[in-house]
């Protein structure tokens, strides 16, 4: 794996697995010195497919090395509009199935944006006290979108955004499009963590995988800083680690 360094930021390049190995370190670094600090350990967690490599691994050592999820206190990015729990696309049914139900962690730990809320402003709200309430995020994971969303952030977001009720970009839709059946089945609505909640992370990592993928990661690592590439906003946090395939990386 070749790391080299884009202003503040850190860009790994490899294979999946060495990617997916060194993220695991991390998280078990983190979750080794906050259980010796007596304090909980708290991850901003990310869906799709991309991650599905790294939760693999945490599975992995959790069975095989015994890593423990006790400790941990987690918040996902976003969450689908209107779903409810129960639907098989729902964020929080997918985060269980690829990941909770696997580890010690604990339900009540355990945080997805609400997908059906009577005032969604205010659980939109709610949820971001909640992230304030824990200490804010130890280690955020991304994955990057087709236009440079990081959650639900699309083109247009600005840096101090708060978690709130976005409506979906055209082209977000679209590429959701082939796992609900078709586009009408898409929700319109989603509600995700901001731009600057996601900042306030002491560590953000960005995971990106695929041939797809190499326009946006450049322009989000070297282009202008702006809204028109919200990804583009983690050229100015201080800790931010990009770890990209071959051919995310154009290499």
């Amino acid at each position: 794996m070749k790391k080299v360094q884009i202003g503040l930021q850190e860009v790994h390049v490899g294979e999946v697995d060495e990617l997916c190995r060194a993220l695991a370190d991390e998280v078990e670094a983190l979750l080794e010195n906050r259980l010796k600090e007596g304090k909980p350990a708290v991850l901003g967690l990310a869906t799709g497919s991309t991650p599905l490599p790294l939760y693999a691994e945490l599975i992995r050592r959790h069975r095989e090395e015994g890593l423990s999820f006790a400790n941990v206190i987690s918040f996902n990015l976003d969450e689908y509009e209107g779903l409810g729990r129960d639907h098989e696309r729902s964020y929080w049914c997918e985060m269980w199935k690829n990941l909770f139900d696997h580890l010690d962690v604990r339900p009540e730990n355990v945080s997805v944006p609400p997908s059906i809320s009577d005032d969604p402003d205010r659980a939109a709200a709610e949820y971001e006290a909640a992230i304030q309430a824990a200490g804010g995020i130890d280690w955020q994971l991304l994955g990057i979108g087709g236009e440079g969303h990081i959650g639900f952030n699309e083109k247009g977001s600005e840096p101090d955004s708060r978690t709130r009720r976005v409506t979906l970009a055209r082209k977000t839709i679209v590429d959701a499009a082939p796992g609900f059946g078709g586009e009408k089945n898409v929700p319109n609505h989603a509600i995700t963590m901001g731009v600057a909640t996601i900042l306030e992370a002491k560590r953000v990592v960005l995971m990106a995988r695929g041939a797809s993928k190499k326009e946006i990661v450049a322009r989000a690592l070297s282009g202008e800083v702006g809204s028109d590439v919200p990804a583009s906003f983690l050229q100015n946090h201080e800790n931010v680690g990009w770890f990209l395939d071959d051919d995310a990386a154009g290499s």
